[in-house]
């Protein structure tokens, strides 16, 4: 089933993205550096590359997804932004956009100091990333991916 990762370009979106891609399925990378998104469609990935603060791109990538993984790093790096002059203006609108996406899954990914989501789909987990090394957080997120359900996870 279609996966998205909204921050594919991040380190963590990228460690996440080589995991995703070695496996069967579909797997959507959304990003804002072009070299990155490259890079992706050399994994097979399927890349959007756009102003992470387009609701409306960002909605149109995620329509069909199962999942959509969101990385809040992307919300507060140094990325150009048009559409969002604030972090919580950027988490707002991806929180719109997935919901009008209508994933079965969403899984945040929490950074410190990052603002957190007002998120609605049937599935919705928030991996804490404080704490964690890159690959432990790709492997946490690659494991709630894959559950059947993530009540086994919570």
């Amino acid at each position: 089933m279609p996966v998205l990762v909204i921050g594919a370009d991040t380190p963590l979106g990228a460690t996440i993205m080589k995991t995703l891609s070695s496996r069967d399925g579909e797997v959507r990378a959304f990003v804002s550096d072009a070299i990155a998104g490259v890079r992706l469609k050399s994994l097979g990935v399927k890349v959007a590359v756009g102003d992470i603060s387009d609701a409306s791109h960002v909605g149109a990538a995620a329509t069909g997804c199962f999942s959509v993984v969101a990385i809040s790093e992307a919300a507060v790096d140094n990325r150009e932004r048009a559409f969002a002059s604030t972090a919580n203006d950027l988490v707002e609108a991806w929180s719109e956009a997935i919901a009008d996406a209508s994933p079965q899954r969403v899984i945040w990914v929490q950074y410190p100091d990052t603002p957190g989501p007002s998120l609605h789909a049937p599935e919705v987990l928030v991996v804490e990333a404080d704490g964690f090394e890159l690959e432990e957080l790709a492997e946490r997120v690659t494991i709630a991916e894959d559950a059947a359900s993530l009540d086994n996870l919570i």
